[in-house]
Formats: structure tokens, C-alpha cells, sequence
């Protein structure tokens, strides 16, 4: 089955769209604090049952299909055509973004990672000794900037993809013989001008 320019854009687009909207939905569940009951000699901490650890888990299983996708779309062979690869690092803009979608990517994947993660051990590790322990979860604002971050990521990976169409438009068009338009070679000419 071929691609098209049309559905990879999309793919990247969902995922990242799927991505962020879990990830601001696991920072609005997220409860501020647990409730500690005080035992013999420890603090067991109570947290209400809440969906972020699986909302935060299918953003980072959303992010990483976005990123997937979007790194997918610069090096696929639209149509069948492959170009190589410093034909399309040949353009500042295009390496540039490229590098920014990446570093992007990470950032949002890293985050969503340790939000989820701290969220689970904190909910998993609830028995403390000390005494004056308050039943902290995540800090507020990781599963909501990672979102963001998500988002932002698989928009970058948008713009990689416009660039690496136009990159790829420029090399094949430089290997088009016919030469720019208007323009007629001899051996053509030679060719129609003989019966």
C-alpha cells in the first residue's frame, strides 16, 4: 500500500492531537495529595482511584507514533521516488527544524515519562516511616506542559515534512533532462525536424 503525503500528515497530526489531549486530561484528574493514615510507627498514604498513570501512559504511547510517523515522512519515498539524504539537509531551514522537532520530541516523551512514572510510584511505594509525611503525587503542571510539548512536537514534525516535500521537489526537478521550461534541447529539435 503507498502512502500519500496526505495520510502521513494526518497519522502525525492525530497522534500528536492524542497525545496532548491525554496528557491535559491526566493533569486534570491528577489528585493534589493523598490522604496519609497514620499507623504504628509509619504513614500509609490513601490516593483516590484516578486514571492518570493510564492517561499518561497512552500519551506517551501517542507521542512516540507521532514522532515515529513524522521521522517516517522525511525519509519516505513519496510516489516511489527516494532522494538522498543530504539533497534534503542541503536547506539551514529544513536541518534546522529538523534538529528543533527531535530535541522537541524528547523533551515531551522525557517529561510524560517522568510525570507518569513518579504518579505510579508514588500510588505503588504509599507505605513512608516518617511521621510527617503529606502524600505529595506528581508536581502539578508536568502532565499539562508535557502536553503542550507533545503538541508542539508533532506540529514541528508537520513543518519537517512541508520542507522535505520542497526539498524533494527541487532535487527532482534539477534532474529533470528536459532542462527549465521553455527551454528546447538540439537533439530534440533535430529529432521533429527530420521527416
Amino acid at each position: 500500500m503507498a502512502f500519500q503525503t496526505a495520510h502521513i500528515s494526518l497519522t502525525v497530526a492525530a497522534f500528536g492531537v492524542l497525545a496532548f489531549i491525554f496528557g491535559v486530561i491526566a493533569e486534570n484528574k491528577k489528585p493534589a495529595y493523598g490522604t496519609p493514615i497514620t499507623g504504628k510507627g509509619v504513614v500509609i498514604c490513601k490516593f483516590p482511584s484516578d486514571p492518570t498513570v493510564a492517561l499518561g501512559t497512552l500519551s506517551i504511547v501517542a507521542l512516540f507514533l507521532s514522532v515515529c510517523f513524522g521521522f517516517f515522512s522525511v525519509f519516505y519515498p513519496y510516489k516511489g521516488k527516494s532522494v538522498p539524504t543530504e539533497a534534503l539537509f542541503r536547506n539551514a531551514t529544513m536541518i534546522v527544524f529538523f534538529i528543533v522537532a527531535l530535541v522537541v520530541s524528547v523533551l515531551a516523551e522525557g517529561m510524560m515519562m517522568w510525570a507518569t512514572i513518579t504518579e505510579g510510584l508514588h500510588i505503588a511505594r504509599n507505605v513512608h516511616h516518617n511521621l510527617d509525611y503529606q502524600c505529595p503525587t506528581a508536581k502539578t503542571g508536568l502532565f499539562g506542559g508535557s502536553a503542550f510539548l507533545a503538541l508542539d512536537a508533532s506540529l514541528f514534525w508537520l513543518i519537517c515534512q512541508m520542507l522535505t516535500l520542497n526539498a524533494r521537489a527541487d532535487y527532482l526537478e534539477q534532474e529533470d533532462p528536459k532542462g527549465d521550461y521553455g527551454q528546447v534541447l538540439a537533439t530534440e529539435y533535430d529529432a521533429r525536424a527530420k521527416p
